[in-house]
């Protein structure tokens, strides 16, 4: 295969990308112990894969909410999400699900394929946390439940957000290494792209074009 940075995963599964992500990580087990939360919920904490970051936005929090939460949208910004559908209507609540697919390298544990994620929303507080979960599904590749948590804060004009998942499955966890190094990957890129477009439209909303 090829070099592991390569591989990505967005919003729980695997990717593919170009650069490393600019977003300040850490690893569960390093520095900063914070557990993401949402409505008391977070990830699966006996998971052997877990990885969790954050980034800080210079863009309104409404700006950062509505890119995160109009999943069907997220292939205009996401360059791993090659599609996005909601499968059910209104805005995005506990309950809802929405199914998307993203393509994966191929690994020491899986073919080249793309994955099919199904995703269900269990927990959401407007404008401060989401927490969705499911399972991501291709030929050759199976992960069995993901759980992504993530959180807004406004602070002084911006947004830090923060977010951490789990991924549990026999086939991942045949190497732990390579598993959370991709998921760590994926979510800094998910964290580059979404403060990249939310600062971009943040600007914008600011400094509209003159007449």
């Amino acid at each position: 295969m090829g070099a592991v940075t390569a591989i990505v995963v967005v919003g729980g599964l695997m990717g593919v990308t170009g650069a490393p992500a600019r977003a300040e990580a850490t690893r569960v087990g390093g520095f900063d112990r914070t557990v993401v939360r949402c409505a008391g919920k977070t990830v699966d904490t006996s998971a052997k894969i877990r990885y969790r970051t954050e980034t800080v936005i210079a863009a309104p929090l409404r700006t950062v909410w509505r890119l995160q939460t109009d999943v069907e949208r997220w292939p205009s910004w996401q360059k791993p999400v090659l599609s996005s559908k909601r499968l059910d209507r209104g805005p995005l609540r506990p309950g809802s699900s929405f199914r998307w697919t993203t393509p994966v390298p191929e690994t020491e544990v899986n073919p080249a394929t793309t994955l099919e994620v199904t995703s269900t929303v269990r927990q959401l507080r407007h404008q401060k946390c989401l927490r969705w979960d499911g399972p991501a599904i291709g030929a050759g590749l199976r992960i069995d439940k993901g759980v992504h948590v993530w959180t807004f804060t406004e602070v002084g004009g911006r947004v830090v957000v923060r977010t951490e998942e789990t991924w549990r499955g026999d086939q991942v966890e045949q190497d732990v290494g390579l598993s959370t190094t991709a998921l760590g990957a994926g979510l800094e890129t998910w964290l580059t792209e979404l403060k990249t477009v939310a600062e971009r439209e943040g600007k914008r909303t600011r400094h509209p074009a003159p007449m």
